[in-house]
């Protein structure tokens, strides 16, 4: 078979097997996102499918069209977890041996998930990238002359992916500005994109990829497969080196554009889906959906009627706390500012210039420096950079270090040590504060609780919760100045403890 010719393909996508275990998935309005972007936003819920995934499409056309002799013998592919999760359901489905090879930074979840399907299928672990899986696979086929079940670069396999846009057209026969859809090794938007342009041509086809993870792009420049040196892992099911050769050549003829994207704004995209359907995507799943944001944004439309492929939700529960810290640089909603003390200037000094409602998410210093690491809820990039004016404005010199991945991934964590004063490390006061999480807290435990309090260190981090949760710490007091720990304990609201006999605290505030 060979998805050549217009007639074909249209027939292989109309009469491709996948509905036996497939679902026809809603095409749903996202309301809330619609109402930002100006444009509304409708999401193919592909994530909705028995593996929560698009994959199952295309691995079950494939495997429902060997024959006798080629499934009795068994099957063998390489994936990141999604399409090795609809090989392993059109197995079970089918009683056909599947040996299935997965990279060793493949999710838990994704590779538990496989393993459930039962005794038809073996899972082997091999390699960090999917073109190490690949060749390990391959090897597979040809030693015991198993059928190769490609995740992407097969007329079967891009013909069952094609009934996504068969489904998009037929739900939604009003006008598409574009569809957007997330590509790693391109058969998905092969399979979309080519059944677009046959029956709906004035649809424009918007490949998305992260800049680290883009051999589509860079193919479709160089006119020829692209292969990478390295590839990104954080979209893990879009970490592919390589793209097909039939990938490429249905690519060049239906793709109008592609759009890179951003970790953080991958993440922030997760966040979106989550508030309009209670979901969690996965990366690449949520790709479309930052791909989109990104176009709509450049290209100021508004008014415009746009289709988002949600193609995966297999979410490795650990990732979750790395999106929910970034999501909110990914929308502009969280600004990181690294602001300098000059000297004789405090920590107290700089939360007087703060605006009073502002909220900190983040606040690292230590007296042994003299920079505070600051994260504040922001509106939009410039509010970002109107605070950053208004602290430079009262003689404390400020960098944004918002888009800094060695800020957003390093610096954070390394406001710390002790006073230089061995003996003032011994006698310096270090409290745990907790109190209600509200705006304004930073600057008034500073202002009100601590007025004319020297501070040696404070660190704080808004983690989502009700409570916020601040380390403080102060020199001894002097002649009859309260303790730290009784001031703050005689403040309505607090909850204080008191760490001073915390011997990894010591440990680790000790200068050598």
């Amino acid at each position: 078979m060979a998805t050549t010719a217009t007639g074909e393909f249209l027939r292989d996508v109309l009469t491709a097997r996948v509905y036996d275990v497939a679902v026809e998935t809603p095409l749903q309005g996202a309301a809330l996102l619609s109402g930002r972007v100006r444009n509304r936003v409708l999401l193919k819920r592909e994530d909705l499918q028995p593996v929560h995934s698009f994959k199952v499409r295309g691995a079950y056309n494939k495997m429902v069209h060997l024959g006798a002799g080629e499934r009795a013998r068994g099957v063998v592919c390489a994936s990141a977890g999604n399409h090795a999760q609809g090989v392993a359901l059109a197995a079970s489905r089918l009683q056909c041996p599947a040996t299935i090879v997965m990279p060793t930074t493949t999710p838990p979840v994704k590779v538990d998930a496989v393993r459930a399907y039962g005794d038809h299928v073996q899972v082997v672990l091999h390699g960090d990238t999917f073109a190490d899986a690949l060749a390990h696979a391959k090897g597979i086929e040809r030693d015991r002359q198993l059928t190769f079940v490609h995740p992407y670069d097969d007329p079967h396999v891009i013909a069952g992916q094609g009934t996504i846009a068969m489904e998009i057209v037929r739900q939604h026969p009003d006008p598409i500005h574009a569809v957007f859809v997330a590509v790693g090794g391109g058969g998905m938007i092969a399979g979309i994109g080519t059944y677009l342009k046959l029956v709906r041509p004035e649809v424009r086809v918007v490949a998305v990829q992260t800049v680290d993870s883009d051999s589509m792009a860079q193919s479709l420049q160089a006119g020829q497969p692209v292969a990478l040196d390295d590839v990104g892992l954080f979209c893990d099911g879009t970490a592919v080196k390589r793209v097909g050769d039939e990938t490429l050549r249905l690519a060049r003829r239906c793709i109008d554009e592609v759009v890179y994207v951003t970790t953080d704004q991958v993440c922030a995209a997760i966040k979106d889906v989550f508030l309009d359907t209670r979901s969690i995507l996965e990366p690449s799943g949520a790709m479309s959906i930052a791909g989109a944001k990104a176009y709509l944004q450049r290209c100021d439309l508004q008014g415009q009627t746009v289709v988002c492929v949600a193609c995966g939700a297999n979410m490795n529960f650990d990732r979750l706390r790395f999106v929910v810290d970034r999501a909110e640089l990914g929308q502009e909603r969280e600004a990181l500012l690294v602001v300098r003390l000059p000297p004789g200037r405090t920590l107290t000094d700089l939360a007087a210039v703060l605006p009073a409602h502002l909220n900190v998410t983040e606040c690292n210093y230590n007296a042994s420096c003299v920079g505070v690491f600051l994260g504040v809820s922001v509106v939009d990039a410039t509010q970002t950079g109107a605070l950053r004016d208004l602290i430079e404005a009262n003689g404390f010199p400020t960098v944004d270090v918002t888009g800094d991945d060695l800020a957003k991934n390093h610096l954070r964590y390394m406001v710390g040590g002790g006073p230089s004063d061995d003996d003032a490390h011994r006698t310096q006061q270090v409290c745990r504060v907790e109190t209600a999480q509200r705006p304004g807290a930073i600057r008034h435990l500073l202002l009100r609780v601590l007025p004319g309090r020297s501070i040696t260190l404070l660190h704080y981090r808004n983690h989502g919760g009700d409570v916020a949760r601040i380390m403080i710490g102060a020199p001894p007091p002097h002649q009859q100045q309260p303790s730290l720990y009784d001031t703050l304990s005689a403040q309505a609201g607090y909850r204080v403890v008191s760490d001073a006999d915390n011997a990894a605290l010591h440990i680790l505030l000790t200068r050598t």
